[in-house]
């Protein structure tokens, strides 16, 4: 079944009780038994509810794994896979990763006594340097959040392999439309599905494919026992996210490709990151590894005094947190997504106060081009 159609097809089709040609939303807490112990497969909606269900099983055959795993956030998802690990283990994570992945781990988790150290992951090198005696996995984020930067899933996860350790990739930006983690060796893959798999801003929610069926059996007993569950109705949204996943990335990476080319042509923009750009250095890591460049840019005018007056003029371009949707979203990391970071740390990895992310949306490309053309505008 080629992606287009498993996108539709995938998973739980309809309803066979009634005919209906789309899961039903189940909005039920607890089911009948027939005696004790026998039920139809259900008992109780934070162990397991029916469109939930669905969902994990589109998810599971989209990413290519063993069993889906449907949470209430991107980060309660990401919590529940650290939950995996005992106090003191270690775990290795891209340097440029998510401030709110970065905040969880150095504020929450590390007073459960799991050990993180976060390293430049576009170099094996580093990866391989990290290593502790208590390391247990690699959390990497490609492409990263948000300078765009490429880890080799394939290499990562061999080595990793060979350590024993397991491999973590969240998978957000590329979507299982165009990268696939599992069918690169990862072990687990993760996405804050409120961005394009949901891809209308109207839900908030977190998904996790694993290989293997000890982990699937480990992270549902994390997900029963902290209940960081995705609802029925978000569950439902989320497969019709799912069903226009392909003609959304397609779409979204043809107005990106546009507007990259404008924007590095741009005398006001000092540098652009996006992995479809021959010049970027992971260039031929992101088109081995994946069949598309995504939606997401980044580029840096100078300072934050510029950022402020673009942001300013931006028409089409909705000031926001979040991305991955039809509509176009502008941020500013270091103010936004990334202002848990320490100053000092963000300076380190190039996340200046003059970098701006954008989340090319579904708009025409050339009101987009023409919007930004007028807020470059000195």
């Amino acid at each position: 079944m080629r992606k287009k159609t498993q996108l539709i097809h995938g998973g739980i089709m309809g309803d066979e009780q009634t005919g209906a040609v789309t899961v039903p939303i189940y909005q039920v807490s607890t089911y009948k038994q027939e005696a004790v112990g026998k039920h139809k497969g259900y008992e109780y909606s934070r162990t397991g509810n029916p469109t939930r269900f669905a969902l994990e099983e589109l998810i599971k055959e989209i990413e290519g794994g063993v069993a889906g795993f449907a949470f209430g956030s991107g980060m309660a998802a990401i919590t529940a896979v650290i939950m995996l690990f005992d106090a003191g283990d270690h775990v290795i994570l891209t340097d440029d990763v998510y401030g709110g992945t970065y905040r969880v781990m150095t504020k929450v988790l590390n007073r459960f006594k799991i050990e993180s150290t976060f390293v430049d992951t576009s170099d094996i090198e580093n990866v391989k340097n990290a290593l502790k005696p208590n390391t247990k996995a690699v959390y990497i984020e490609t492409p990263t959040n948000p300078l765009l930067k490429i880890t080799d899933i394939e290499a990562v996860a061999k080595w990793a392999k060979d350590q024993g350790l397991l491999t973590i990739v969240d998978n957000t930006f590329s979507t299982p439309y165009w990268q696939n983690p599992i069918r690169l060796d990862a072990d687990i893959v993760l996405h804050s599905a409120t961005k394009y798999l949901g891809g209308h801003s109207d839900v908030v929610a977190g998904l996790v494919v694993v290989n293997d069926q000890k982990l699937a059996e480990d992270l549902h007993f994390v997900q029963n026992s902290t209940g960081g569950i995705l609802g029925p109705q978000d569950s439902w949204l989320l497969i019709r996210g799912i069903k226009t996943l392909g003609v959304r990335m397609e779409e979204h990476e043809e107005n990106t490709s546009r507007i990259v080319a404008f924007l590095n042509e741009h005398p006001n923009v000092k540098k652009v990151y996006y992995p479809g750009l021959e010049t970027h250095p992971h260039h031929d890591i992101a088109k081995k590894q994946a069949t598309g460049f995504g939606g997401m840019v980044s580029f840096d005018v100078g300072s934050g005094e510029k950022a402020d007056q673009l942001l300013a003029k931006v028409k089409y371009f909705t000031l926001a947190e979040s991305l991955g949707a039809v509509e176009s979203l502008i941020s500013v990391p270091a103010k936004m997504t990334h202002a848990s970071i320490p100053a000092d740390r963000r300076q380190e990895l190039g996340i200046t106060d003059g970098l701006i992310r954008i989340s090319v949306g579904l708009e025409d490309a050339e009101d987009l081009i023409e919007d930004l053309k007028q807020a470059l505008e000195d």
